[in-house]
């Protein structure tokens, strides 16, 4: 469903979020996470936009971290569209492969958790991406910007299961 998503943006906007930055990219996530929390504490909205769609944004925006990330600096800001769909899905898997691990090693606790509690944990990995971008990509102990979106996006994907299955 995030790729089908992505696929049928890139046809109508083409790869320009080529041109952000990480920075960029980081903010892109916060806005729509910041958003999510906040109907989660109102417990209303104004804005037609259900919070599903912005945890397929969530996905999206950190799978195009993801290959900004490890993008060469001559990539052009424009790549055809199969090559993208290729870098989407080479990271997807990669994000995919990370999920079943630890939902081996956690028991599938994420079951047992609140909608809430994904978008509290996605804001904090996007707080320490930022400070992890103001620091330059240098961490002391911690995983790297890519281990981050990674989290965020195995979250977004918790909560859009649960959010189309109940249980």
């Amino acid at each position: 469903m995030c790729r089908d998503i992505f696929e049928k943006k890139m046809r109508d906007y083409g790869t320009s979020w080529r041109i952000l930055r990480g920075e960029s990219v980081t903010d892109q996530i916060y806005i729509k996470a910041q958003r999510i929390q906040s109907i989660e504490r109102k417990k209303a909205q104004m804005i037609v936009d259900d919070i599903r769609s912005e945890f397929i944004g969530i996905v999206n925006y950190g799978i195009i971290g993801l290959i900004q990330l490890e993008a060469p600096a001559e990539l052009p800001v424009s790549l055809a569209p199969e090559e993208t769909l290729s870098l989407y899905d080479m990271h997807f898997k990669r994000v995919q492969s990370l999920m079943v691990a630890k939902n081996h090693d956690y028991g599938e606790a994420w079951r047992s958790m609140r909608i809430s509690s994904y978008t509290d944990l996605i804001l904090m990995k996007i707080y320490r991406t930022k400070q992890i971008e103001d620091n330059l990509g240098q961490t002391v102990i911690s995983e790297g910007i890519d281990a981050n979106y990674m989290d965020m996006i195995n979250y977004a994907i918790f909560a859009l299961i649960k959010i189309d299955f109940k249980e």
